[in-house]
């Protein structure tokens, strides 16, 4: 009983320490009322600006048509099949096997 009223009081001791150290001791009466600012000419009409370029260079460059498929070399694709046997068999290879095998008869 005794160790658990001093537990209680030490909780009780920390949470108030805890409450005065976060507020800073006292806090401001005065209340503080939030007003949003107002923009009327936000959704107003304006001309567009001027265009720019993102581009260091100011060379211009355009390309039309379409590239065949053999432009764009890639790999050939392993089945899924065939991915699934290889792992198959690597686990067989790296899988621990029982030494000794005991048959009830």
């Amino acid at each position: 009983m005794k160790t658990t009223l001093f537990v209680c009081c030490l909780l009780f001791a920390t949470a108030a320490f805890g409450q005065a150290a976060y507020t800073g001791g006292v806090l401001n009466s005065q209340p503080f009322v939030f007003e949003s600012p107002s923009h009327p000419a936000h959704a107003s009409y304006a001309p567009l600006a001027t265009e720019t370029s993102v581009v260091s260079g100011t060379g211009y460059a355009m390309g039309q048509g379409d590239r065949p498929a053999w432009d764009f070399p890639q790999q050939p694709q392993v089945s899924l099949g065939d991915a699934a046997r290889e792992l198959r068999k690597q686990h067989d290879q790296l899988a621990k096997k029982a030494k000794v095998v005991w048959t009830n008869q």
